[in-house]
């Protein structure tokens, strides 16, 4: 009784899917198409560094204490992005 329940079931999921239409081409043939302007290029943003305990992004270069640790925000090695290395100490 089970089994011819989820028979039926998916018969009736196979019709349902069966029958949907596709969009009429008709209604998107005859729309113009929208006029697409050269947009210029949005300017590329230098890699930054994330602080959470700050709550905020830091450029390149920029020295600051995260969780009792002095860092300094670095570009990573493919230029990419930037991560916190550590500072070094000046003597």
């Amino acid at each position: 009784m089970r089994s011819l329940f989820l028979v039926g079931l998916s018969a009736l999921t196979l019709a349902a899917c069966a029958s949907s239409a596709p969009a009429p081409e008709k209604a998107a043939a005859s729309m113009p198409a929208p006029a697409v302007a050269a947009a210029p290029a949005p300017a590329k943003k230098a890699p930054q560094c994330y602080s959470g305990d700050h709550g905020k992004f830091f450029d390149l270069g920029a020295r600051t204490s995260i969780s009792g640790v002095d860092v300094v925000c670095q570009a990573t090695s493919d230029g990419k992005g930037g991560q916190w290395m550590g500072a070094k100490a000046k003597h």
